[in-house]
């Protein structure tokens, strides 16, 4: 047999033979690549013995650095707040003063703080969070009531973040007689009086139960009807407070008087004691007997009550 026609191969053979030694090559190559990456040794006998006879007083022990971080770089920890030094050989730490709101990771975890607790106080800060006092630290989340008493004398919040109301003047022991007398004006006692047609808003809400608005509606009240000339004419408003009638009094009154034969409708209705009706009744009766001598000769009108001829008196003439 012709060693060339043992050796000969089809296209189809050929091509499948080449395909099968490029994936061994391929999966050869991985192998290797995959053994290389593997930078991980066993610590030589030399090694140990050195980092045993190294002093805790002279730094930390490599040991405790994770082996595939070398720089003593933390994953869980953002970039940002890489930890650059081991974390010390005791489980307690090294306590020193210190505020949790500037504290930084490299001083927390020296406390003695677990990386995850440092994460989550760090988190607190960045989402506006303040340590206003030492016991706000034990709202931490994962610390423990025995990690919080051996930190508590340690915790020094600086004074810029304590509330500002901390600045604020204590106040005086309220006193009535120091109250702003514009605002809370100081109220009569029992025994005094005020004139009524002569006493201002001020003056008015020095009464007791008369405020802003009563005082208000007083002095427009007043100045529509001419004055007063008595101080039950204050019953006129519905609910008006009672008691405060006993601090008014009238003094000699001096009402302002209108002309019934001279005004008009419009001008006699203004008066809040002649209506409507009363004043087009006065206009019909001048049309009809002329001009009024008195009020007794509108006593024959039904819309002039006794009551109400009485009260109108001190406000007309003729």
């Amino acid at each position: 047999m012709n060693i060339k026609e043992f050796f000969y191969f089809q296209k189809s053979d050929r091509q499948l033979l080449l395909l099968l030694l490029t994936m061994g090559v391929l999966i050869a190559t991985l192998f290797v690549i995959a053994g290389n990456d593997d930078t991980m040794t066993a610590p030589s006998p030399s090694d140990s013995t050195a980092a045993d006879n190294h002093s805790p007083m002279d730094g930390f022990r490599q040991e405790h650095y994770p082996r595939r971080y070398p720089q003593g770089r933390y994953p869980h920890l953002s970039r940002q707040h890489d930890i650059r030094y081991a974390v010390p050989t005791e489980s307690e730490g090294h306590l020193f003063a210190f505020d949790p709101n500037t504290a930084d990771s490299t001083a927390l975890l020296l406390l003695g703080l677990k990386p995850w607790q440092v994460r989550n106080i760090y988190k607190f800060r960045a989402k506006g969070g303040i340590y206003r006092s030492p016991d706000d630290f034990a709202r931490l989340y994962g610390l423990t009531v025995g990690q919080f008493k051996r930190l508590k004398p340690y915790i020094h919040i600086s004074s810029d973040y304590l509330p500002a109301t901390a600045m604020a003047t204590p106040r005086q022991p309220y006193s009535y007689h120091d109250r702003d007398t514009m605002r809370y004006p100081v109220k009569l006692k029992p025994t005094e009086k005020i004139v009524l047609n002569t006493a201002d808003t001020t003056m008015l809400k020095k009464v007791p139960g008369i405020g802003s608005s009563w005082a208000r509606a007083i002095i427009g009240y007043g100045e529509r009807l001419g004055g007063y000339t008595r101080v039950e004419q204050l019953l006129d408003f519905e609910d008006f407070p009672e008691d405060a009638i006993q601090y008014f009094i009238v003094r000699e009154p001096h009402p302002r008087k209108i002309n019934l034969n001279t005004l008009s409708l419009s001008q006699l209705k203004k008066h809040p004691y002649i209506s409507y009706y009363q004043a087009k009744a006065i206009i019909d009766y001048r049309r009809l007997k002329g001009n009024l001598t008195s009020l007794e000769q509108l006593r024959l009108l039904r819309d002039f009550t006794p009551e109400s001829i009485e009260r109108l008196t001190p406000y007309v003439e003729f």
